[in-house]
């Protein structure tokens, strides 16, 4: 087997230690993007790469190499993997596989509880105010999605403070930010090499959503404060 086969585990392996800082100075867009694109694609190649490790072990079986009209000898010379590589490559496939089902179930059954959840919710504008004194606001994702305050919220900020954190949620639906953390937490279920780019995306995506609220209310001082206050009063 080509040494390139190993490409895609050493470079999952850099990106976990590399990414996150290289992304913290880019603008918070391009990096979020970035940060689920390089998480897709390395997650994708490094599986490819388990399943043909794994195949060249599996493939030498006299029975399983009748099945496919290949020669034993001939892949052995061809693919020089050991067996003991291939069968944990095969488990790690196999982990990897039954990860992402479990995974993909988990976060596909949350989605459709937030869809669900924003038809239940008051009123039909994109605003739902709870009566709920503990404050709370947060970015529901739906068709179309909501945007969800309590009163307790409104009441621990002054009114352009309460415009730039409607805002800062306002982006998080509109950049449809649910699905970076979908592709982040697939990706990282199938390589925990990856993980890191989950934490370091996450923190793209808040500072995402800041600077469009920054820019929507015109002023970066009221939107870094109701930010803060929003965060103590949680």
């Amino acid at each position: 087997m080509a040494i390139s086969v190993y490409v895609p585990f050493a470079v999952s392996a850099l990106l976990g230690l590399f990414a996150p800082r290289l992304a913290r100075p880019l603008p918070p867009r391009p990096a979020a993007w970035a940060l689920a694109c390089g998480a897709l694609v390395t997650a994708c190649a490094s599986t490819v790469a388990l399943a043909l490790l794994a195949f060249s072990g599996i493939g030498q079986i006299p029975l399983v190499a009748e099945e496919g009209s290949w020669s034993v000898p001939a892949l052995r010379a061809e693919d020089p993997v050991r067996t003991t590589v291939a069968v944990l490559c095969a488990l790690a496939l196999a982990a990897a596989a039954v990860s992402l089902a479990r995974s993909s179930w988990r976060r596909g059954r949350s989605l459709l509880d937030t869809h669900r959840e924003c038809r239940r919710l008051p009123g039909d504008g994109e605003l739902a105010v709870l009566d709920d004194d503990r404050p709370q606001a947060f970015a529901l994702p739906g068709a179309p999605g909501r945007i969800v305050v309590s009163r307790g919220m409104l009441r621990s900020l002054a009114p352009a403070e309460r415009s730039a954190l409607l805002a800062h949620e306002r982006a998080h639906l509109r950049g449809r930010h649910h699905l970076f953390l979908t592709a982040w937490h697939l990706a990282s279920s199938v390589n925990p090499m990856l993980r890191p780019l989950a934490t370091a995306g996450a923190f793209a995506l808040e500072r995402w959503a800041d600077e469009e609220a920054a820019a929507a209310v015109g002023d970066r001082a009221v939107t870094a404060r109701a930010v803060a206050r929003a965060a103590l009063a949680t």
